[in-house]
């Protein structure tokens, strides 16, 4: 019988304390932003980078303005 008792105390603590905590925050919606970018190499060095980041040219796609001017001169 005390058991029972000190069950039910408990599970109305339980109870107590879960209904005076402030409610969880609304879920965000998802966006579309978090679809994959398309993804490019360097001719130079062989770096995976957005292809909207990338340096382009006559030769390939380049990480940066320097791997450029190294292999188009």
């Amino acid at each position: 019988m005390k058991f029972l008792i000190v069950l039910l105390v408990v599970a109305f603590g339980i109870w107590l304390w879960r209904s005076r905590r402030p409610p969880p925050p609304p879920a965000k919606p998802r966006s579309r932003t978090g679809l994959p970018a398309e993804m490019a190499r360097c001719a130079a060095c062989g770096l995976h980078l957005p292809l909207a980041d990338a340096e382009r040219g006559p030769r390939g796609v380049y990480c940066s303005k320097e791997h450029r001017r190294q292999i188009e001169g």
